[in-house]
């Protein structure tokens, strides 16, 4: 009777301890594999699970689209000499008379400053009347003067000279190191030499963007990309900005990794592998090296090309997933560029969780034998 009373309570004992753990959740990181494939389009969930091969690589990594449009590109640069409005311009006219129309009584040649290019691109001369001096060089502003004075006064000789105004000037602010408003000149026609002339940056230049605002229109490339391509280097306009900003994109990693940490990007691309080492790589005691996951919205282009839709309009939920036991997977893992907005999660081993359930129901069936030789008096 003794014997089966012990069994019995043993085998009560046991069941309760299953049913603590069943009821309660065994503490974890996040979610298991097995969810996380239950949340497929094949399943329950809305999201496409792709497992990551090296052609899918070659799709998914859609490069940022970082470049100045056609329209920025294809200006030609501003010649340095050439007049603008804001522009001051001083004249210096010698007359063949000894009474001449702007020369004082002792002299033979009238020397006029300060004329500043007007809005419009006008200033007003003596004699001449108002004439269009934006848009031409002195030597061509001195052809038309002369022309223009000639009709008053014999074989007038003029000279031109130009002092640069504020009329074509480009504002340089963020990542530099003297933020300010800077005349365009021959040496600062273009985009680079006016970075330089702001005092060059002072933010990494892995990372460092260039946007420019020009009207209505706004484009924006890597600061390195400029130097590389000269095309990039383009050539300036008054009342462009021009911004130096530091790369914002960041992205998360989670679960049995060194850390967890929300990243930013220090360089223009991030691999998987580089991501993961980023936060110490996964964990040898917890990481199922199987079970590396990117979570992220893809865009329609890349979603049609890697699903074979064509009916796809907006963005798509994927799951990418990296297997780094498989024989090529380091490979694919290095190839797999990480993007802005990405989260990458690796699971645990199924080990792990069945040894924390273990660990669990082991603490259940302690605490039920305290609690049953309390109540027996054992």
């Amino acid at each position: 009777m003794f014997a089966l009373t012990f069994k019995l309570g043993h085998s009560v004992a046991l069941l309760a301890a299953f049913a603590v753990v069943s009821s309660c959740d065994v503490s974890r990181d996040g979610p298991t594999t097995k969810e996380i494939y239950e949340g497929s389009v094949m399943r329950s969930g809305d999201a496409h699970i792709i497992g990551v091969t090296r052609q899918v690589a070659q799709v998914a990594n859609r490069p940022a689209s970082l470049g100045f449009s056609h329209a920025l590109r294809s200006g030609a640069l501003m010649g340095g000499d050439t007049i603008r409005p804001g522009d001051t311009i001083r004249l210096n006219v010698y007359e063949n008379v000894p009474e001449g129309l702007l020369a004082p009584e002792t002299a033979n040649n009238a020397i006029i400053e300060e004329l500043q290019v007007d809005d419009a691109g006008f200033i007003f001369v003596p004699y001449a009347g108002r004439v269009r001096a934006a848009g031409h060089s002195p030597d061509a502003l001195r052809r038309i003067l002369t022309q223009s004075l000639d009709e008053q006064t014999p074989e007038p000789q003029v000279v031109v000279s130009r002092e640069a105004g504020d009329g074509a000037s480009v504002s340089v602010s963020g990542g530099v190191n003297a933020q300010g408003v800077y005349p365009i000149t021959r040496a600062t026609g273009r985009l680079s030499a006016m970075v330089a002339q702001a005092g060059g940056i002072n933010i990494p230049l892995e990372t460092a963007q260039v946007l420019v605002t020009r009207g209505n229109r706004q484009d924006s490339a890597w600061l390195e990309d400029i130097f590389s391509n000269p095309s990039l280097d383009i050539a300036l306009r008054g009342g462009d900005r021009v911004l130096v900003k530091q790369d914002q994109r960041a992205f998360s990693v989670l679960g049995a990794t060194g850390a967890s940490s929300r990243l930013v990007f220090d360089t223009q691309t991030i691999s998987a592998i580089d991501a993961l080492a980023m936060v110490g790589g996964l964990d040898p005691l917890r990481a199922d090296p199987k079970g590396v996951f990117i979570f992220r919205d893809e865009v329609p282009e890349v979603a049609k090309a890697i699903l074979g839709h064509h009916n796809i309009v907006t963005d798509q939920r994927f799951v990418y997933v990296l297997d780094l036991t498989a024989p090529t997977g380091m490979f694919e893992a290095r190839d797999f560029k990480i993007r802005d907005g990405d989260t990458i999660f690796v699971t645990e081993a199924s080990s792990v969780l069945w040894a924390r359930q273990i660990s669990a129901l082991t603490g259940s069936l302690t605490a039920t034998s305290v609690a049953r030789s309390t109540i027996t008096g054992d």
